[in-house]
């Protein structure tokens, strides 16, 4: 995708969140699980080449609460962004606010990350889509990465698992980055999330008649936007690096991909 204003601008999230230390960067005697070693390479390294070999993509910068850590690993041409303290969604913010929109936001443990993912998301979203996330149904993640462990978010019509890219469109998508800021500060309060995106959402939901369309046209209303999630076709976008298993699996898929791939 390219813009009115040139190619498409790209943040990476990298930051660890204040108090202990990321468990999984601990086992591996890194810093950051940013710079955790998958397949031998830095995941973010991983990331940074997807968006480098993606057509359309420009500008690519890191945002991490510690620079110092990414010295020699990412090349000089990456920008660096101080993270928020108050989370992945203050750091969006924060990029939006200094980079403008379009901008296209993952985070560095998407280490699978694949140039035809990228662009297969950015040509399905609509010209008038303010914001879009990538999602991969149920389904599909089982075809390609059968015996994994995903979280599915279940509606009426779909379930699907969250795939950490997402397009920021047009300036009216900051509302959605300030919704999803409300929703990050009451992570811990169920009540006061579903309070916050209306008692209907969340009886349709129980119900399990809550569609993918009613869900977007909610989001819509309490921002002011036209919000889409778009399915992805390869059930391996779902996959990212949060914990022990999902680096095994990471690795595996990684090394197939090699083999397939000489």
């Amino acid at each position: 995708m390219t813009t009115a204003h040139g190619p498409l601008s790209a943040l990476i999230l990298a930051g660890t969140r204040p108090g202990a230390p990321d468990p999984m960067a601990q086992d591996a005697g890194v810093s950051h699980k940013a710079i955790l070693p998958v397949g031998g390479t830095p995941m973010i390294l991983r990331v940074i080449s997807a968006l480098q070999a993606t057509p359309g993509i420009g500008r690519i910068v890191v945002c991490i609460d510690n620079p110092a850590v990414l010295a020699g690993i990412i090349p000089p041409d990456i920008d660096i962004l101080p993270s928020s303290p108050h989370g992945p969604s203050a750091s969006v913010l924060a990029g939006l606010t200094q980079m403008g929109t379009p901008l296209l936001v993952t985070t560095a443990d998407n280490a699978l990350l694949r140039p035809a993912w990228i662009s297969e998301f950015l040509g399905k979203c609509g010209p008038d889509t303010d914001v879009a996330a990538a999602v991969a149904p149920e389904a599909t993640v089982l075809r390609d990465v059968p015996g994994t462990r995903r979280t599915f978010i279940r509606l009426a019509d779909m379930a699907f698992s969250g795939c950490n890219l997402f397009l920021f469109h047009t300036p009216a998508s900051l509302a959605v980055a300030e919704l999803w800021q409300h929703v990050e500060k009451n992570r811990k309060y169920p009540l006061r999330i579903a309070w916050l995106l209306g008692p209907g959402v969340l009886l349709r939901a129980l119900c399990k008649k809550l569609t993918r369309a009613a869900l977007c046209n909610r989001i819509g209303a309490l921002t002011g936007t036209t919000a889409e999630l778009i399915p992805l076709s390869d059930g391996r976008a779902a996959v990212d690096v949060d914990k022990p298993a999902d680096l095994d699996l990471t690795e595996k898929l990684i090394a197939a991909d090699a083999r397939a791939n000489p």
